[in-house]
């Protein structure tokens, strides 16, 4: 696409409002989407990403906008994704980047970016990937993935960071249990948030005895931290549990396996993507999968038994129907 090699180029040079524009076309899935992603991929690897996510109201824009603060204290170079909750009408931001972390938002060394989940059921939008992506090319050191906080289904998270922190608040303790398929399971480091309403030691020692009985995943002891976020108190026990982590992934190669991994998924994700869109777009015009169609919706062929017969047909890949 014209001017998105120029765009790319005023981004490397360190043009915001060239990566607030690339972020633009990659958010609304435009065609220029694969361009910037090839433009930008030698130049992004670089970023330490990590991810915030956690139940409701934990308090984890307050987390985020605290970390930002002590990195930047740092001279680190920071960038913010805040997943929001979609309008139902416009599939839209409802809370804007300025109102959550408004100290920030005139710091040239910080890039947020509030990005609406426009029906992802994984706590984050499906192109925050790219985006992060992005912003490690803009020569980000730190990336922080917020996640919009939907409960135990927002596991594309640990998909997308190299490090996972977990907030949750005093009030968690029954959920500990049921937690132990979801979020308990991907975490790095715990936060346990608004410790000034009590009961904040007793859930750390309920995470603590879940922790213990469960398998270790490697050789990292998941640290519980308590914080009041809102007064600034245990944040930079976070930050440096943060690098902590990073130098762990970094000296056991597990930072290298975690990547693999991802890159692994992503590009499992992207061809589903591009094999349902180009189903969408055959439909139209494939005689063969129309037929299918019409008969799973008429009830006479099972989904699925449609769905393996077209494939092992390669109807998709023959390009035929005109």
């Amino acid at each position: 696409m014209k001017g998105i090699a120029e765009l790319v180029e005023r981004m490397l040079r360190g043009d915001k409002k060239a990566l607030a524009r690339l972020i633009t076309y990659v958010e609304e899935g435009s065609e220029a989407t694969y361009e910037i992603l090839e433009a930008v991929h030698p130049h992004a690897g670089r970023a330490f990403i990590v991810g915030v996510t956690g139940i409701p109201g934990a308090g984890k824009s307050t987390i985020v906008d605290g970390l930002t603060k002590i990195a930047r204290e740092r001279d680190l170079r920071v960038g913010i994704i805040a997943a929001d909750p979609s309008s139902p009408f416009t599939h839209g931001a409802l809370l804007g980047d300025r109102i959550r972390m408004q100290r920030h938002f005139l710091d040239e060394g910080v890039f947020i970016r509030s990005m609406a989940t426009r029906g992802s059921r994984g706590g984050l939008p499906l192109a925050a990937g790219a985006v992060a992506k992005l912003l490690d090319a803009f020569g980000k050191d730190l990336i922080f993935l917020e996640t919009v906080g939907v409960g135990q289904t927002e596991l594309d998270v640990m998909e997308m960071a190299d490090s996972v922190v977990v907030v949750l608040v005093p009030e968690s303790g029954d959920a500990i249990q049921t937690m132990k398929a979801g979020l308990l399971e991907i975490a790095d480091i715990f936060i346990i948030n608004k410790a000034d309403r009590g009961g904040a030691e007793t859930l750390a020692l309920q995470l603590r005895e879940s922790l213990r009985l469960s398998p270790a995943r490697n050789e990292w002891e998941i640290p519980i931290i308590i914080t009041r976020a809102a007064e600034g108190k245990g944040l930079e026990e976070v930050f440096e549990a943060l690098e902590r982590h990073r130098k762990f992934l970094l000296n056991s190669g597990e930072m290298e396996r975690r990547r693999r991994e991802r890159r692994e998924f992503e590009f499992s994700q992207a061809l589903e993507n591009e094999l349902r869109r180009t189903l969408i777009a055959k439909a139209e015009r494939d005689l063969e999968l129309s037929s299918y169609l019409e008969k799973v919706l008429r009830g006479e062929v099972d989904p699925h038994v449609a769905a393996h017969k077209i494939l092992a047909g390669h109807c998709l890949l023959r390009g035929g129907g005109g």
